[in-house]
């Protein structure tokens, strides 16, 4: 009975799925990072009160005050809120021919209103010009609250050298390649075990015929014993 249950102890242990255990908990880890920046991303808006909670400085046009490669905090404010003096982020694409896609961080030099709605009138600090239109109300996306200095580097370098793919693959690679070689070194040990079961069962079957040989002649002598008593 013993030796029943340790054989199927055994049979459940070859059969175990240790590398499926370990890719389900690596591609976990995977959506856990991917969905918990978004979450993050997620958290920071509403807080904030901002579609737009973290911008990447990618010009010098504010320093020194900014600089280019600061990641900065924007925090959503009314129109009315905002004050000379104060930086803020604007969606400048299509307010003048060539206005870049990325928001723009300048100062705010005037304020206009016209038609009851606000106008802000902006300026990098390393400019020496104002900015070329007037910036309406429903462009700006907040006002800068916060920075960490240089930590936007990453991005800047990623996306103007075209790094992110290449990025995200060689950083993939080691985790596939480790995913394969468990399934390979799984399959490999399993097969390992079937040997080491069908010689050691051999072994023991080996072992059991002297001793059916034995048991044998001992029930003959015992026979004889009786026979000449």
């Amino acid at each position: 009975m013993e030796r029943k249950n340790l054989k199927k102890k055994t049979d459940q242990e070859e059969k175990a799925p240790i590398p499926k255990k370990k890719i389900a908990i690596s591609i976990f880890l995977i959506a856990f990072a991917f969905l918990g920046s978004y979450l993050i991303y997620f958290i920071l808006q509403v807080a904030l009160n901002t579609s737009t909670p973290m911008v990447v400085v990618v010009s010098g046009s504010m320093e020194p005050n900014i600089h280019k490669g600061d990641l900065l905090f924007i925090q959503g404010v009314d129109p009315e809120d905002i004050e000379i003096g104060d930086v803020i982020v604007y969606d400048a694409y299509g307010l003048w021919w060539g206005a870049p896609e990325d928001p723009i961080v300048h100062r705010v030099v005037d304020i206009e209103k016209d038609d009851g709605k606000f106008y802000f009138i902006t300026k990098g600090d390393a400019n020496e010009l104002k900015d070329k239109e007037p910036v309406p109300e429903n462009r700006v996306l907040g006002k800068v609250v916060g920075r960490i200095p240089y930590v936007g580097w990453v991005k800047i370098i990623l996306t103007d050298y075209g790094l992110i793919f290449p990025v995200i693959i060689i950083l993939s690679v080691p985790l596939v390649v480790s995913i394969l070689w468990d399934l390979i070194k799984g399959e490999t040990e399993g097969d390992e075990k079937k040997v080491s079961k069908v010689i050691k069962q051999k072994d023991e079957d080996t072992i059991e015929i002297p001793r059916k040989q034995i048991r044998q002649v001992e029930e003959e002598d015992q026979g004889q014993d009786d026979f000449d008593f």
